[in-house]
């Protein structure tokens, strides 16, 4: 497949394929058909790649989630690829329009707002198609919030489950977060800062007193990591009020990560019945062997059944 001639802009001038680097003008190279997964800086522009800068030059067009935001990086580089939306209230219309864009020739950059394109931003769905339709797809790797926050929380790394964001409603999210109380690996997070002392909050409940990290705000001028139990950090945040910023909740695995034996389950529910109630001891119990909560909870009910 050839490569597709080069856009126009105004005037049916071609456009320039280049970026700006410390004042030097490096040209864009020519890009085979495709798709270009690009990571974006998640908040300091000078995090983006050298790679990143050639690719957004060089493409026909970048596919942003939201072009008013995109244009900040584009212009802090001095790169004139023009930009379409693509998002998940458009998605539908735009995905064809891209596809058939691929086909007839061209590279296309996939951007999202901030970090890299498909975790927890749309894009999936335009990947998985233009695979299916044998295009080539590349990543051009760079930020990513999930990393940074791993990397500063100062918890085990070695495993992480990346959940995303958790619903918005106390119950619903109580249920998921119950749900992923077994997972024996490092728990992480997205949140708006409007609900991150009720989320706080859930998480305590339902896995105790982990230990976490709240992440806000990486790579900007006011970034800022908490480190505490997650319900001493359910209280500050309380207590504190609404932050401001993107924030990244990192809460450490289980103490245990094997599974308890019948014994031993029964040994800590009757210690933890003697002073709380069977609520209270079922989530201190599973919270402390990585255990779903309602499990715990059957197993507690019945032991301060049989202790009437």
């Amino acid at each position: 497949m050839t490569r597709a001639p080069p856009s126009k802009s105004v005037g049916d001038e071609p456009r320039e394929r280049s970026f700006l680097v410390h004042d030097a003008t490096v040209p864009g190279p020519p890009l085979a058909p495709g798709l270009y997964v690009v990571a974006t800086p998640i908040g300091n522009l000078a995090d983006v790649t050298l790679r990143a800068l050639s690719i957004l030059a060089g493409a026909d067009a970048i596919l942003a989630e939201d072009t008013r935001v995109s244009r900040k990086l584009l212009a802090r580089y001095g790169i004139e690829t023009p930009l379409s939306p693509y998002h998940e209230h458009n998605a539908a219309e735009a995905r064809p329009r891209a596809l058939r864009r691929m086909r007839d020739g061209q590279a296309l950059a996939l951007i999202s707002d901030a970090g890299t394109p498909l975790i927890s931003d749309p894009g999936y769905r335009l990947v998985a198609e233009a695979v299916a339709s044998g295009l080539a797809v590349t990543a051009i790797p760079g930020a990513s919030a999930t990393l940074a926050a791993l990397c500063v929380a100062g918890l085990p790394t070695d495993r992480f489950f990346f959940e995303g964001f958790l619903p918005p409603r106390s119950a619903a999210r109580r249920e998921r977060i119950n749900a992923l109380a077994a997972i024996p690996a490092t728990l992480v997070f997205y949140e708006a800062p409007s609900r991150l002392a009720e989320t706080l909050a859930d998480l305590a409940l339902e896995l105790g007193a982990r230990p976490a990290a709240i992440a806000r705000e990486l790579t900007k001028l006011n970034e800022e990591v908490r480190r505490a139990p997650l319900d001493a950090l359910a209280a500050h945040y309380a207590a504190a009020g609404e932050p401001r910023g993107e924030i990244v909740i990192v809460v450490g695995p289980a103490e245990s990560r094997e599974t308890a034996s019948e014994d031993v389950l029964t040994k800590d529910l009757a210690e933890a019945l003697r002073t709380l109630s069977v609520k209270d001891a079922a989530a201190v119990v599973a919270a402390r062997h990585g255990l779903p909560r309602r499990q715990v909870y059957s197993r507690a009910l019945a032991l301060a059944g049989t202790r009437r």
